[in-house]
């Protein structure tokens, strides 16, 4: 607000008997507008204590683009403006490695499962063209095998899987 000097009536005039009345509202007035200054003043502050700026939970991002997965944001085609051109190359190059390295880390596979699935497939296809009589022979074969490896995972015996009758196995629901 801004305090301009309003023209007031000199204190002689506001004696009189008929400015009685303008003189008691202009009082009132000011006593209000200090009533209020204080209560204004008193009634925003808080006693709290101060706390620590804690970490935000939000991301803040400049622009949409980032979030909506956009393109670049400027666009020439046919040699109509080459910086641009060659600024959508190297944006799009960028691109184009980041989504192949995390197709790449989906579709790995690691060392240990890829020998766990070439030792199972090498057992089922020496079973297959094995005799009858040296299908238990072969069985052994690759419990010892997995035995060797079992001592490093530590599995005890017991909960080991025994081969000398098969049953039928009900599919698990997932």
């Amino acid at each position: 607000m801004t305090n301009v000097p309003k023209s007031s009536l000199s204190k002689n005039v506001l004696q009189m008997k008929f400015m009685q009345r303008s003189a008691l509202q202009i009082e009132k007035e000011k006593s209000e507008e200090e009533k209020q200054k204080v209560i204004d003043d008193e009634h925003w502050v808080l006693d709290l204590p101060e706390t620590e700026h804690k970490e935000s939970r939000y991301v803040i991002e400049r622009s949409i683009a980032c979030i909506e997965e956009l393109q670049y944001g400027r666009f020439s085609f046919n040699g109509c403006n080459p910086e641009v051109e060659k600024l959508m190359k190297i944006h799009s190059k960028d691109k184009e490695l980041e989504a192949a390295a995390t197709r790449e880390a989906q579709n790995s596979v690691n060392d240990q499962e890829m020998a766990d699935r070439y030792l199972s497939l090498s057992h089922t296809i020496a079973k297959k063209f094995a005799k009858k009589r040296k299908h238990a022979e072969i069985d052994e074969s690759f419990d010892k095998a997995n035995d060797s490896m079992d001592i490093e995972e530590e599995i005890p015996k017991s909960q080991k899987k025994k081969s000398s009758k098969r049953k039928f196995m009900k599919p698990k629901d997932e």
